[in-house]
């Protein structure tokens, strides 16, 4: 389940881009939040789901507030000066972040292995963005840093609440949380930003709403409460060559010579932590005394 969702997420930096030349950002951002909360409001009101427990509403509102808007709109400013090739190889630091946090919140304790693997990958990352920007950040990669940050945190709490409620539960109800500020933020973003829409542009929304917001999301939060959220995470490193190779297919974007080189050194760092020896009494989600349904297997 995981490693469908990176393929589909592989797309999302392409269709973006696509997005972006008849809206923009803002306008793409709550425009793509929209069509999926009003998606995922159909399908809970559909399936008669109660509203969450009080105790789920600090972590949907991460969820909401990392995945449904922040990382969505960063990696939408950060596009047009970034490149789609360039953007896709800095996010290959997103594994190792989901999985600090998720080790700061659930106590996870990984094996020396996998840190020094994962902090390797993440290295090789750092080492190609600086190459490309010229020695010194540039306003796209500081967008992307917050983004990575802000995702990370959404990944590892969805993750976490889907071992406890189903995971097209966690990805609709923050969804429908982030109704109220996205309807009135596309209500502005249209008058600041006045759309030029073309067929690839509504496509690319469509696509984004539907599958990059929503379907996507649902199969990935699935997956971590699964397989483990640090592990699970680690296979979003292959999400980079995936996108490159979109990038280079389907934009025409010119690819940077060390980017399939840091793609590849990347993936050879994450084979090594998906064999990291893990301490035995290691889980990566944390059981609740509440549940009804089988817990999470530990990672």
């Amino acid at each position: 389940m995981a490693a469908l969702a990176v393929v589909a997420f592989s797309l999302t930096f392409p269709a973006t881009t696509w997005a972006l030349e008849g809206f923009g950002p803002w306008t793409v951002t709550f425009a793509r939040t929209v069509v999926a909360a009003l998606i995922a409001a159909c399908a809970l009101a559909a399936a008669r789901v109660p509203p969450p427990e009080r105790r789920h509403l600090p972590g949907l509102a991460l969820v909401a507030a990392g995945c449904v808007l922040g990382f969505p709109l960063l990696t939408a400013l950060a596009l047009p000066t970034s490149g789609t090739a360039h953007a896709a190889v800095v996010t290959g630091l997103l594994p190792l972040t989901t999985a600090i946090y998720a080790t700061a919140r659930t106590g996870a304790r990984p094996s020396p292995v996998f840190w020094a693997a994962a902090a390797a990958g993440a290295a090789a990352v750092v080492a190609f963005a600086a190459v490309d920007s010229g020695g010194s950040p540039a306003r796209g990669d500081l967008y992307l840093a917050a983004a990575l940050l802000l995702c990370a945190a959404g990944y590892a709490e969805g993750g976490r609440l889907a071992g406890r409620l189903p995971g097209w539960q966690v990805i609709s109800w923050a969804l429908v949380a982030s109704l109220p500020l996205a309807l009135p933020g596309f209500t502005v973003a249209l008058l600041a930003e006045p759309p030029r829409p073309t067929a690839s542009s509504l496509a690319a929304v469509l696509w984004l709403a539907a599958g990059a917001s929503f379907l996507s999301m649902l199969v990935w939060y699935g997956g971590l409460a699964r397989a483990g959220i640090a592990r699970a995470s680690q296979l979003q490193l292959a999400q980079p060559l995936l996108t490159l190779v979109w990038s280079t297919a389907l934009l025409a974007e010119p690819l940077p010579a060390a980017a399939p080189l840091t793609a590849i050194a990347v993936l050879a760092c994450i084979a090594i932590t998906q064999r990291a020896p893990r301490h035995p009494a290691v889980s990566y989600t944390t059981p609740d005394p509440h549940a009804t349904r089988r817990p999470a297997q530990s990672g």
